[in-house]
């Protein structure tokens, strides 16, 4: 297990324990932290509680059963955009609740399961001022769930095959109301749920001693709101040298749009439709110098219909399909292990729309040096992002961020450490109206048992 404790810019402050243990067939695992922090702007506080825990047993070689739980509790303060006249006043509180349990079979030529969940929440907010900056006279609330089971088999009937068919089902939905902050009286807003059914097959089968390997899958979604949609994958990886891999996939995409796009909030939209898109990558990796330098390229194409935003329209907010859309770029990355101290990676990505895509950089690089002598360890990292589109305008900046830790004992180890993040202190927006925080500094502890 460990503890882990942060404290750092702006009054925030993290702490965390997990354990797990372990006795013959039996394993039991829990987790719980909290986090909070006063925000970079006045009226943005926030905490944040989690709880998980876990059980699970084998009952044989073959045979495994277990069940988890998680627990989460929030709240947030928003005071809106730093345009407006005055601070929002918004908050917003949400309970969360998962629990799931599963039975897993293990053989030599087949393996397998089944698993029910159970997703729950519920989430209380004050939308603050309205448009002539007055109190709302009214309390938002809603409640969701989202439950179902799945269920999967893997076989293997002959040498480098594998196929596998499972059966998904869902039942999800939810309702939200006003209450009044006098009279504490009800006025529904929207009361709806959705059943999806799914069943599909993909069989993967690897040639010349796993020197090629290709897979293949089709899956049908039927929706008691949309109706029926194919979803059909298919990918290979060659592996034409010991030092060199190629990868290709191809999948289709599919989401239905949910209550909170539909019916909730001011830019609902019940007329909206799914999400389609097909997308199609390769990958080229190499190895030098006994592996010590990875280096890899990957080419993307992504083409698809009626993607959701959430735009302005005369005047006011609106979730939208934006109509047909195409994606396209490409992404390098590189890892070099100078010696057994000193580590060097770097990314660099470009992204062509067809269609504006608020948050969606057009360029980003990444870059990081790790030096570890002994104990110690010392991190330098630099994050440059050109053309990310907001709702108003267009963001270039570079982040740097800096951290070192130290890590006494060694059956016991506890490490210390001290992190900063965009020390240059660069002013920048990903959310027009909320500028990201200033230069942080954070230091902390954890200790590893």
């Amino acid at each position: 297990g460990s503890v882990r404790i942060i404290g750092g810019s702006y009054g925030t402050q993290k702490y965390g324990a997990k354990a797990g243990y372990r006795y013959d067939r039996l394993r039991v695992f829990a987790a719980a932290s909290y986090e909070s922090s006063d925000g970079s702007r006045r009226g943005m506080g926030y905490w944040l509680a989690n709880q998980y825990v876990s059980l699970s047993y084998d009952f044989s070689k073959h045979w495994e059963a277990g069940t988890s739980m998680m627990l989460t509790e929030t709240k947030a303060d928003n005071p809106g955009s730093v345009n407006r006249p005055q601070p929002l006043g918004m908050w917003a509180k949400q309970l969360r609740t998962t629990a799931s349990v599963f039975v897993k079979n293990r053989y030599d030529i087949a393996s397998g399961g089944i698993q029910a969940y159970y997703n729950w929440g519920k989430h209380d907010i004050d939308d603050g001022l309205d448009s002539r900056n007055m109190p709302r006279t009214y309390l938002f609330h809603s409640k969701d769930f989202n439950m179902g089971v799945t269920m999967y088999q893997t076989v293997k009937p002959w040498a480098g095959n594998d196929v596998s068919v499972g059966v998904d089902f869902k039942h999800w939905g939810g309702q939200a109301y006003n209450t009044s902050k006098i009279d504490g009286g009800e006025s529904p807003i929207v009361d709806r749920h959705v059943n999806e059914i799914a069943g599909y097959a993909m069989m993967q089968q690897s040639f010349f001693d796993n020197i090629l390997n290709l897979n293949a899958g089709i899956r049908l979604e039927h929706s008691s709101q949309f109706g029926n949609q194919w979803v059909p994958q298919a990918g290979l990886v060659l592996r034409p040298l010991s030092e060199s891999r190629v990868k290709f996939c191809y999948g289709r995409g599919f989401r239905s749009p949910n209550i909170r796009e539909l019916y909730m909030y001011g830019p609902r939209n019940p007329d909206l439709q799914p999400e389609e898109m097909d997308s199609y990558e390769i990958e080229l990796r190499q190895w030098f110098l006994g592996r010590r330098i990875n280096v890899g390229v990957s080419l993307y194409h992504i083409s698809g219909n009626n993607l959701i935003q959430t735009v302005m329209l005369d005047g006011a907010a609106r979730n939208v399909n934006t109509g047909h859309f195409t994606n396209k770029g490409f992404e390098i990355d590189a890892a070099y292990s100078i010696s057994r101290n000193w580590t060097v990676t770097a990314n660099y990505a470009y992204l062509h729309t067809d269609a504006q895509i608020v948050g969606a950089p057009k360029n980003k690089l990444f870059g990081e040096v790790v030096y570890t002598p002994g104990r110690w360890q010392f991190v330098a990292d630099v994050t440059g992002i050109w053309g990310l589109l907001t709702e108003e305008s267009k963001e270039n900046y570079a982040l740097l961020g800096l951290k070192a830790a130290y890590t006494l004992g060694q059956k016991m180890p506890i490490t210390v450490f001290l992190k900063g993040e965009n020390l240059t202190a660069t002013s920048y927006q990903i959310n027009y109206g909320f500028p990201m925080p200033r230069a942080t500094i954070m230091a902390g502890a954890e200790w590893k048992f």
